[in-house]
């Protein structure tokens, strides 16, 4: 039995609206994802430049040690020990 030209139209109707609220929803979805996305870009900028920081700290101690060791041996050099 074929559809008449109003049961058509209502059927695509109801699946027009059922279209618009799945999209909704992936809209709904993707948002929640991008934010999520954003937070965890942001936590490992974050741990990332602490990790920087940390690695420049060290070199600076290093360095800082590396001055020291030098100075400390020109002193014992230099008295003849």
């Amino acid at each position: 039995m074929e559809k008449s030209t109003r049961e058509m139209i209502v059927e695509t109707s109801r699946d027009v609206k059922w279209i618009c609220k799945t999209l909704q929803r992936m809209e709904e979805t993707n948002a929640d994802f991008e934010e999520r996305m954003r937070a965890l870009e942001g936590w490992q900028s974050q741990k990332i430049g602490e990790e920087l920081k940390m690695k420049g700290i060290s070199a600076a101690i290093g360095a800082g040690a590396g001055g020291l060791m030098t100075l400390v041996l020109k002193f014992f050099l230099n008295r003849g020990w």
